[in-house]
């Protein structure tokens, strides 16, 4: 994924309406647009129009107004719809799948046997708690952030 700016990047030009974009819902800060690559029907993002890269980068008061817009779009996708599931997919980084460097939100409508393959390492066994424990020394992660 190429660092890019504001100025190059596509959902910067959509939220400037530079370029074509099929808009759900827009407000100051958030737009839902449909997504021009969908995983399913109806599958939609929401954005923030202020270039910002990925979840590291987000402002906190940002993410409520892109939660709720996010939820607006979801019940508006059940009601119209009525698709048997609903994942509320975000990815930072290449390594996690991010393809454009500007924080997006995807919301996509499931329906059985749609095509669509999540997997997230549900193997043969869980793992132990005590592993766990040990190997997150009882929330050193969070705590630790939090402190600072």
């Amino acid at each position: 994924m190429d660092m890019m700016n504001k100025r190059d990047c596509p959902f910067c030009k959509m939220a400037r309406h530079e370029i074509p974009a099929v808009v759900v819902q827009e407000d100051e800060e958030v737009m839902a647009i449909m997504d021009l690559y969908p995983a399913t029907t109806g599958h939609i993002l929401v954005l923030p129009k202020q270039h910002i890269e990925d979840i590291y980068a987000m402002p906190a008061e940002l993410v409520s107004c892109i939660m709720m817009t996010a939820i607006t779009v979801a019940k508006a996708i059940n009601q119209k719809l009525s698709p048997d599931g609903l994942n509320l997919i975000q990815s930072n980084k290449v390594a996690a799948g991010q393809t454009i460097s500007h924080f997006h939100l995807h919301i996509v409508p499931r329906y059985c046997n749609d095509p669509v393959v999540l997997r997230f390492g549900h193997g043969s066994a869980p793992e132990d708690v005590k592993t766990l424990d040990l190997c997150y020394a009882r929330n050193w992660l969070v705590n630790s952030y939090i402190s600072e």
